[in-house]
This record gives C-alpha cells, sequence and structure tokens, in this order.
C-alpha cells in the first residue's frame, strides 16, 4: 500500500469526534466521462495532448530528481492538499501523494474555497525534495520536506519573516540558498496590483531565512506602465547567467510570463526586450476553441538537454467562461539569444504539440487528459487520489470497509453552502462536455438527504438529491448561484430501492436526470452551468462532481 493510500485510509479512521447517529447512505460506483471535442484529434506519432493535467490543477511547478520529474499544484481549500506528481516524459503524469494529508498540519474551517494553499514550488536539492507555499488566512509562509516525494511530508515549518505570497526556493552551484516571494513594495503601492518580487538568503540546514531582503523586481519589467501582479518568481542557472521567471499581469486574459537575467544572484537583473515569452492576451477573444489565461510558468531541463515550461491556462467556452478551472500545460523553451521563450507572439497554445524525445509511447497509468471514462467501483479499502474533501474533515463520515464494495457517506448537518466540511466527496471536472453519475441505496431515514453535486464554491452548487417525504420519496434539484439556496425542480419517485442519478454538462447547459428503475429520464434540463464557471462564482478553482449526504435542513 503506497503512503498515499495509507494516510487516505487513517484520515477516514482516526478522529475522535462523537459519531454521527444517522445511518450512512451506501453508494454503489460513481462514473465520470468526457468527450470533448478538442479532444478528439487523433494523435500524431510523438505527440502529446494539452493540458497534461486537465481540470483544476493550478499553479504548476516543477523538478528534476535523476531521470524523474515531479510537479506540483495549488490545491487552495480542498484536502488533501497540494498533489505531488511523478513522470519519466513530462506528458504522463501519476499522482503519488500529497504534501499536505492528515488532519494535523492545516486547518482550512471559515476559509472561502480559494483560499488556504496557494501556489507551491517544488524543488529537489541534494537527496531531499522542499515545497515551499503559503496558508493563505491559515498560518502564512511555510516550508515543507521529503526525503520521498510519495511522502510523508513534514509538518509546516513557518516562515514568519515572509511576507506576501508565491515563495520559492533557489539554491545555487556553491550550496547557498535563497529564497523569493511576491510581496508589497518597500515603499506605499502606486496603485492596485503594484507588487514587488524579494530576495533573502536562506539556511536550508535550519529552515530559516537570514540577512538583509532585497527587492529584486519592483512592479514589473516596465514600471513605467504600471504593470500588475508580479508573482510566481523562480530563479535558474545557466551558462553563468541567473534567470528571474516570474508571471505578470494577473490571472486572467492578460495574464503573462516575463523573464530577467542578471550575472549575479543578488542582480540586477535586466528584463528581455522581448517580454513577455508567454500570453495569450494577444489573440481574438472570438477565436475558436480559445485558451486563455496563460502564464505562472516554471521551467525544467529535460532528460535530453532541451528546457520544457509548466504553466497554467484556461479553456474557455462564451469567450470568457471556463467551468475546468486553470490547468497544467506543457510547451518547449527555445533559447534565442541567450533568452528562454516558450510561445512566441501571436501564436496560440496548441492542444496537440510534439513531445519530448523522451517521451513514453504509451501511458500506463489511469489519464490525466483527453477523453476518457473513469469509474470508482469502491471497491479498495481506501479512496482512491481522484477524491478529494471540501475543507479538512473534523470527524469521519467516510467508510469503505464495512459494506463490501460499496461507499458509505454518513450524513453531517453540513450543507454545500458550509464554511467547515460537508459530507462530500470531491472528483475534479476535466471537460467542457461531461456525465457524471452514481447509483445509491434511497436513504432509509427520514431527515436524511442524499445524491449527486456539481460544485464550485460554498456559493455556487447543484445538488441532484432523493429524500423521503410523507409516506413517499422526493427527487430534487436543489441550486445555490451566490443569493442563497432553492428548489429549482421535485418529483415523486415509486419507493425504489436504489435509484440512479447523473449530471450532464455540455459548456454553460447543465442537466439533471435520474433512473428509478425504467430507464434515463431528465428531472431538469438546460439548467444554467455558467454560475459554475471562475468568471461568475469568483476565485481561482475549478468545479469539481461527486457524492454528497447530509441531514435535511429543518423547515
Amino acid at each position: 500500500m503506497t503512503r498515499m493510500k495509507t494516510g487516505i485510509l487513517l484520515l477516514c479512521a482516526m478522529f475522535t469526534a462523537p459519531a454521527v447517529a444517522r445511518q450512512p447512505v451506501l453508494f454503489d460506483w460513481f462514473e465520470y466521462r468526457g468527450t470533448d471535442a478538442v479532444f478528439e484529434t487523433p494523435l500524431p506519432s510523438g505527440s502529446y495532448r494539452n493540458p497534461v493535467l486537465a481540470g483544476f490543477h493550478p499553479d504548476p511547478s516543477i523538478t528534476r530528481a535523476g531521470d524523474r520529474f515531479y510537479l506540483v499544484t495549488s490545491s487552495f481549500a480542498f484536502f488533501p492538499g497540494i498533489p505531488v506528481f511523478e513522470s519519466t516524459d513530462l506528458v504522463h503524469w501519476r499522482q503519488i501523494g500529497n504534501v499536505i494529508d492528515r488532519p494535523s498540519q492545516l486547518d482550512f474551517d471559515g476559509l472561502g474555497m480559494s483560499r488556504g494553499v496557494f501556489a507551491p514550488s517544488i524543488d529537489y536539492h541534494d537527496g531531499r525534495f522542499y515545497v515551499v507555499n503559503t496558508a493563505v488566512d491559515s498560518g502564512g509562509n511555510f516550508i515543507a520536506t521529503a526525503t520521498d516525494p510519495a511522502g510523508p511530508w513534514s509538518d509546516p515549518v513557518w516562515l514568519p519573516a515572509i511576507g506576501g505570497i508565491d515563495p520559492s526556493l533557489f539554491v545555487d552551484d556553491d550550496g547557498r540558498a535563497y529564497i523569493l516571494n511576491n510581496d508589497v513594495p518597500a515603499s506605499a503601492p502606486r496603485y492596485d496590483g503594484h507588487r514587488a518580487i524579494w530576495m533573502q538568503a536562506f539556511d536550508i540546514e535550519k529552515m530559516r531565512p537570514f540577512g538583509p531582503r532585497k527587492v529584486l523586481i519592483d512592479g514589473g519589467v516596465d514600471p513605467s506602465t504600471n504593470p500588475i501582479w508580479i508573482e510566481g518568481p523562480h530563479i535558474y542557472k545557466r551558462d553563468g547567467w541567473y534567470y528571474l521567471n516570474c508571471a505578470e499581469g494577473g490571472t486572467g486574459p492578460q495574464h503573462s510570463q516575463v523573464i530577467l537575467r542578471s550575472r549575479k544572484v543578488w542582480g540586477p537583473y535586466t528584463p528581455y526586450e522581448k517580454n513577455p515569452i508567454l500570453t495569450q492576451r494577444d489573440l481574438p477573444a472570438d477565436r475558436a476553441n480559445p485558451i486563455t489565461n496563460a502564464g505562472h510558468a516554471d521551467l525544467v531541463e529535460g532528460l535530453d538537454g532541451r528546457w520544457w515550461a509548466t504553466f497554467l491556462a484556461s479553456r474557455n467556452y462564451g469567450e470568457v467562461h471556463y467551468n475546468t478551472g486553470r490547468e497544467t500545460f506543457l510547451l518547449p523553451v527555445e533559447w534565442k539569444d541567450g533568452w528562454p521563450v516558450i510561445l512566441e507572439p501571436g501564436r496560440r497554445i496548441p492542444y496537440v504539440a510534439p513531445g519530448p524525445g523522451f517521451m513514453s509511447r504509451a501511458a500506463t497509468q489511469a489519464p490525466s487528459t483527453g477523453n476518457f471514462t473513469w469509474r470508482d467501483e469502491f471497491d479498495t479499502p481506501t479512496l482512491g487520489s481522484a477524491w478529494m474533501y471540501v475543507r479538512v474533515p473534523k470527524q469521519s463520515w467516510v467508510d469503505l470497509s464495512g459494506h463490501a464494495g460499496q461507499l458509505a457517506i454518513r450524513p453531517l448537518a453540513e450543507a454545500l453552502d458550509t464554511l467547515r466540511n460537508p459530507a462530500f466527496l470531491a472528483r475534479r471536472q476535466q471537460h467542457t462536455k461531461f456525465e457524471a453519475s452514481t447509483v445509491l441505496q434511497v436513504p432509509a431515514e427520514a431527515g436524511t438527504e442524499a445524491g449527486i453535486a456539481a460544485f464550485q464554491n460554498e456559493t455556487h452548487w447543484y445538488f441532484l438529491g432523493v429524500r423521503r417525504k410523507g409516506k413517499g420519496i422526493e427527487l430534487f434539484l436543489e441550486k445555490s448561484s451566490g443569493e442563497g439556496r432553492h428548489i429549482v425542480a421535485t418529483t415523486a419517485l415509486q419507493r425504489p430501492d436504489t435509484l440512479k442519478l447523473k449530471i450532464a454538462g455540455d459548456e454553460g447547459d447543465y442537466s439533471f436526470g435520474f433512473d428509478a428503475g425504467m430507464g434515463w429520464q431528465w428531472l431538469k434540463q438546460d439548467e444554467d452551468g455558467t454560475l459554475l464557471s471562475t468568471d461568475v462564482a469568483g476565485g481561482f478553482i475549478g468545479a469539481v462532481v461527486g457524492p454528497h449526504a447530509r441531514m435535511a435542513p429543518e423547515e
């Protein structure tokens, strides 16, 4: 059993809070199927598909250890947090663990879903892995370490002297270490979004910064234009140059990546005259199948000496909407006159591109991109890595051992609008066109409601559920669009023992169906799915789907 699975198994059994009296709701299986048109194009030999991690996988950071690559992404207020992925070829990724996998490490109660852990950075040095991160509103900046990237990772070592967000670690050839981060400038900000990149020496043995802090960039590569949100800094060393790689322009359509360099680690850093080295902001907004918001890149040298960039971007519909969140993309880096360029101005990020020369010819793990069907039969003793909790559980409500081949969820009083942990298992929506379905035993107890949910945050979600009502059974669709929850549709059912439920999404249209033994029927079609898009719901995450059970609210 892997450490990741062991940690999740312990999660299901270790809580000491009193057990909830309600009987559990049993789910037999859960299936997710994605059928995006952009993924139907056949892959030429030696090519790969973008994004390499589809669905909500933002702020990718990458490092290389020997002949393997390791990548982490933001997880915000989901738990386990900071997923760790491994690859041998930069294209096919397998999740092997999480940096935050124990309830004792962090607590997200009271936080919105787009708070929590932001923009982790991973590095490898002298046999040890380091992840530096910001726990927004829940502790500040910290560093965690592991000798095995699958875990266990250390508890957070807090870095109170470092403010701001987006810290990263750089270890020079001589073993001296430095920590970089985004923070307010030395003087009062001149405008909204005016930030600076700071650096400080770091004692990698004592795990603490020391000495004076210094501003490496104030505002951005061209301060005269009042650039916003310089962030996500990384330093690399190549051919005697120190390269400072940063995101600029915010995480929306103006997002970009810029590069600077210096002969000395402390600078001064000179910007590349042809910045940005990556953006999609110069393309027509009405282009077909747009990829937007590109930036927050990290660079790595491949096994063949060629460099590559991982970065975030979004796949939009209706020009501004994206329910799949910010995803992880991959592109080669071309060195031109001593500068790294990810994509020339005016060029679109490709959905299909030639892969590394060392790319595997066949993936051996579950697909992370393209069209696929994924199904969980709940026949293993632990939850798979695809499942996440909304915030950190304080009591055990998941059981995979008490009912063979079934997932048992004990309903909690918390609904999806809580700022604590509801009894909801979340799986990323990875396609603009998808179906998610499950089968459950109709709750035997009055006062228990269970079903399937599509969730973006605590104020924007759908819940297709079933409950006892009087002497009958009622199926209902509940919706929250930022102004409280309300019932959209209901229907009476003829006492089925088991019930199939389905959510089907096609860009901004979501439909909700059921099968009570007489084939699939729709309870409600063409509901507004844009309320699950990041531009409507706000924040930095994407939509998720999964099974949910709760105690019925008092009427």
